[in-house]
């Protein structure tokens, strides 16, 4: 996986604050890259890659292996690190107790990059931390373990990050990350984006009541059916509150809706791009409820609908989504076919 260092790779500190999956992934690009890389995560993780060494893949092949006496891990938080960057990856959940951590240990000022999923956990954290200088950020690809200690990205995207190349931490961490063959994209006002990483991560969900891996989904009618509604239906709230939403697939989310309608046969024609993922992939929601943890279906579908109330309407097939991953969460389990999850959201099954 490596292709080079950075010039002066060691001179910034890393510190991922949520290793889990993501965070195992984005800290041992870095780490690979030569940066001081800490490592703060739940025990059964950081345990297994202190038994097992940290190893991170992707779709084309890369392979990367750190031992575990080269790495830096901590189940808690220790006193006196002071890192260049943070980038906090934990689960949406977790956002306000882990930002008020950071601020108890870090000094004021100092630069906490969100790399989790939905629009609004930057803000939560910047209500619990005020100290902190808080960023949003966006991954916009598919990280699994595949056995303990093995984190694997199973689909295409560059990361995203709210900042300036004119501030020289960021513009190590750009450079650390290309030097992996990962790009990072620097932006102004990162919103647009975040919403159209939430109309894709609206699959989260519809892959998770699948229980198939993310390419067998979404070569499945029904399964896309019951995506493009509830990414329609995010869609129509955003444009009439004058929201930009940035397109994530090379087509604009109206027609990549029109597409994911498209009899099977023709979508695996046009979608050829699309559907270069790995058949390792599946969602986080997914390993989230065969682990029994709590899931992020309050930060995406939870926040289409408070979106919506925000502006004096309603989001009814995110509310029903949302719903149903609640109630396989709390023991109703069971995966939906794809003619009975499009009858569960209320939609005409094909």
């Amino acid at each position: 996986m490596s292709v080079g260092r950075p010039p002066a790779a060691a001179a910034i500190s890393i510190l991922i604050m949520g290793a889990g999956s993501v965070g195992c992934y984005l800290g041992g690009l870095l780490a690979a890259a030569g940066l001081r890389v800490d490592f703060v995560g739940r025990p059964r993780v950081l345990a297994d890659v202190r038994a097992q060494g940290l190893t991170v893949s992707d779709l084309g092949g890369g392979r990367h292996h750190l031992p575990a006496a080269e790495l830096h891990l901590h189940d808690s938080l220790p006193a006196g690190l002071r890192p260049a960057i943070t980038l906090l990856c934990v689960k949406s959940g977790a956002t306000a107790e882990a930002a008020a951590q950071l601020q108890a240990s870090l000094p004021a000022g100092s630069l906490v990059v969100s790399m989790q999923n939905g629009v609004g956990n930057t803000e939560r954290a910047r209500t619990a931390a005020p100290a902190l200088d808080w960023r949003a950020g966006m991954t916009p690809f598919n990280v699994a373990e595949l056995v303990p200690g093995h984190f694997h990205r199973g689909t295409m995207g560059a990361l995203a990050m709210q900042g300036s190349p004119a501030e020289p931490g960021l513009l190590a961490l750009q450079a650390a990350f290309r030097s992996q063959g990962m790009g990072l994209r620097l932006h102004a006002d990162l919103r647009a984006v975040q919403w159209g990483k939430l109309l894709i991560n609206l699959n989260n969900p519809v892959n998770a009541m699948s229980g198939l891996p993310l390419r067998a989904q979404l070569l499945q009618r029904g399964y896309r059916r019951c995506f493009a509604a509830l990414q329609s239906e995010a869609l129509d709230v955003l444009e009439q509150a004058g929201i930009e939403v940035a397109a994530m697939t090379p087509l604009p989310p109206r027609r990549l809706i029109t597409m994911l309608r498209l009899p099977t046969p023709l979508f695996r024609m046009l979608a050829a791009r699309m559907l270069k993922i790995d058949a390792k992939a599946r969602s986080s929601m997914a390993d989230d409820l065969a682990l029994g943890r709590p899931t992020e279906i309050d930060a995406l579908c939870g926040e289409v609908v408070r979106f919506a109330a925000g502006q004096g309407g309603q989001a009814p097939l995110n509310a029903r989504m949302q719903a149903l991953v609640q109630a396989w969460a709390q023991g109703q389990q069971g995966f939906y076919s794809p003619h009975d999850l499009q009858l569960a959201l209320g939609l005409r099954a094909v």
